[in-house]
C-alpha cells in the first residue's frame, strides 16, 4: 500500500545522540518526501488531483507517486481503477490488449482497439515512473552510505517487501536498473521478503547477508 525506507547510519552523523561508535537504523519516512514542494517540478496535474482528493491532502506526496495504493488512482477511469487491474494490464505483451479490454468491460466501458492501446500505454508510463522514482530514492540512499563511509565502491544488500515489487511484471526490473544507473559506484543486491512487513524485509536482509558472509549496509 504505502512506501518507506530505512538504512544504517554511522553514529558519528547522528547529531542528537552522543558517541561516534557503531551505527543506528534510520527510519526515513520517505513517503513524506516532497511535502515541502521540492517535487513540484515533476508532479503532474493528475498527481495534484489524486493528492487533493486523498484523505491526507498535501502530505505523503512521494508515496502517492510510487506506491501501489495510488497508482490505480493516477490512471483512474471515472474515479475507479483498482491497482491490481493496472498490474494485470501489463502482465503480458501478447495478451495485453485482451486483458485491457476485459478490465474495461468490468468497469462498464466499451473500448476500441485504439482505446485499449492508449490505456496500456498510460499504465506503462505511470508504472515506469513509479519504479524509476523509487529507484532514484534508493540510489540516493546507497550513495549517501558510500560517501559517509569514505568508500570508492560500496557493496550493499537491500531487503524489499510489498506486492507491487513482487507481483508487478516490470516494477522490480525498472527499479533495479534505475539504481544501477544512478549509483554506479555501488553494487546493490536485493533480497525479497515474503511476509509483507518492513520487519520482515530487515530480517531477511540480515539473515541473507550473514549467510553470504557480508556486512549488512542497508
Amino acid at each position: 500500500t504505502g512506501s518507506n525506507a530505512c538504512y544504517m547510519e554511522e553514529m558519528r552523523n547522528v547529531e542528537m545522540l552522543e558517541g561516534n561508535q557503531g551505527q543506528m537504523c534510520i527510519n526515513m519516512e520517505w513517503g513524506a518526501f516532497g511535502d515541502n514542494g521540492c517535487l513540484d517540478d515533476i508532479r503532474t496535474d493528475y498527481d495534484r488531483v489524486v493528492d487533493e482528493y486523498s484523505l491526507n491532502a498535501g502530505k505523503q506526496r512521494f508515496e502517492k507517486m510510487i506506491s501501489g495504493m495510488y497508482l490505480g488512482e493516477i490512471v483512474r477511469f471515472e474515479g475507479h481503477a483498482p491497482s491490481n487491474s493496472l498490474a494485470l494490464v501489463l502482465h503480458s505483451d501478447r495478451l495485453a490488449l485482451l486483458q485491457v479490454r476485459a478490465i474495461l468491460q468490468q468497469l462498464g466501458l466499451n473500448s476500441t482497439c485504439d482505446d485499449s492501446i492508449l490505456v496500456k500505454t498510460v499504465c506503462g508510463v505511470v508504472s515506469k515512473r513509479a519504479a524509476q522514482l523509487c529507484g532514484a530514492g534508493m540510489a540516493a540512499v546507497v550513495e549517501k552510505i558510500r560517501e559517509n563511509r569514505g568508500l570508492d565502491h560500496l557493496n550493499v544488500t537491500v531487503g524489499v517487501d510489498g506486492t507491487l515489487y513482487k507481483l508487478h511484471p516490470h516494477f522490480s526490473r525498472v527499479m533495479h536498473q534505475t539504481v544501477k544507473e544512478l549509483s554506479p559506484k555501488c553494487t546493490v543486491s536485493f533480497l525479497l521478503s515474503e511476509d509483507g512487513s518492513g520487519k520482515g524485509a530487515a530480517l531477511i536482509t540480515a539473515v541473507g547477508v550473514r549467510l553470504r558472509g557480508e556486512t549488512m549496509s542497508a
